[in-house]
């Protein structure tokens, strides 16, 4: 394959193409390398990637209309995975116009990429964000997701409607993944693990929001990779069962899916600190504070349409993912 993987500099992006470039794939990465968190972080990923010769960099605004248009033309791309965003339910209370560029702009330029240029598959990164309101436990693909709680879950939701158009009208295979509190090494500093980890250490105060009873269905990252890998090599087709009078949301009469990964396994925000503190040795300081807005209260995926398709269950418990974790922070950091 030769694949284009947008946010390449960012944690998942890095982290599926260095996977992907170890099959003997050839790599494109492409970034624009903003200053939402360290961007000293992002080219010390990036230092990693191009230590390969089937990788190459792409530092691009996907907002920009023509530089994804001589890109595309350019390198005839066989795959694509959009993982390039905006990213954070909190920041898009704050700053929701930068959502609008590049999770709604530049994923238009996406789809009439791959629309143009023969693109065989796209796979792109929802969100478990967009079950919103939902309160059905485990979330499944198959229920409705039209009540989100943030911009952030709007636009994710809006990526899923706007790549069903283009499978629709164009035939494009299209796979929209619905990531689950994704955590591991190389991980973003704004995620709470990073956060908790970062003050522990320092013996800082951590913010702990509904009190510690959040609960998340955490999924390392090895997992992640393992779900995109498997699913970019299984072309969606048309589901010749779906009927306009009683709509699956996760399927479609075009080549069109939708899948989660996580765990399936929910876990409280109050145990997962108190294995942080196991694997750091030390205890934190923490600040209760009540949920904040855009936040739910708990996330939980259904994954069996996944393992059904793909074989796959993701399976790292939290143990195993926080201690990787803290390995690589107290590594990378000199802690």
């Amino acid at each position: 394959m030769h694949v284009l993987v947008t946010g390449a500099a960012g944690f998942i992006g890095f982290h599926l193409s260095r996977r992907l470039l170890a099959e003997g794939h050839t790599v494109v990465g492409l970034d624009n390398l903003n200053d939402y968190y360290s961007i000293q972080l992002k080219r010390d990923r990036l230092a990693l990637l191009e230590d390969h010769r089937g990788f190459s960099f792409a530092e691009i605004d996907m907002a920009h209309d023509d530089d994804m248009d001589q890109l595309f033309e350019r390198e005839g791309f066989t795959h694509v995975v959009n993982l390039a965003a905006q990213a954070g339910v909190r920041y898009s209370i704050k700053n929701p116009r930068s959502y609008v560029q590049s999770n709604l702009v530049g994923f238009g330029n996406i789809l009439e990429g791959c629309r143009h240029n023969q693109v065989k598959h796209l796979v792109y990164a929802s969100s478990s964000s967009v079950y919103g309101l939902n309160t059905t436990m485990p979330f499944s693909v198959h229920d409705n997701v039209d009540h989100p709680i943030s911009l952030y879950a709007a636009s994710k939701k809006a990526n899923e409607l706007m790549a069903h158009t283009y499978s629709h009208l164009y035939r494009l295979p299209t796979t929209g993944l619905r990531f689950f509190t994704v955590y591991g090494p190389w991980g973003r500093p704004d995620m709470a693990l990073f956060l908790f980890t970062k003050a522990i250490l320092e013996g800082r105060p951590i913010d702990v929001f509904n009190h510690g009873q959040m609960r998340r269905d955490f999924t390392y990252i090895d997992d992640i990779v393992e779900g995109v890998l498997r699913v970019m090599k299984l072309n969606p087709t048309p589901n010749p069962a779906w009927t306009g009078s009683a709509p699956d949301p996760s399927t479609s009469t075009a080549p069109y899916r939708i899948y989660n990964i996580g765990n399936n396994n929910t876990v409280e925000l109050g145990r997962f600190i108190e294995v942080l503190e196991e694997c750091l040795g030390k205890k934190a300081v923490k600040n209760m504070l009540p949920m904040q807005p855009g936040d739910v209260a708990a996330t939980y995926a259904d994954v069996d349409d996944l393992i059904a398709d793909t074989g796959f269950r993701p399976a790292t418990t939290v143990e195993e993912g926080v201690a990787a974790f803290v390995a690589w922070y107290r590594e990378y950091y000199g802690a």
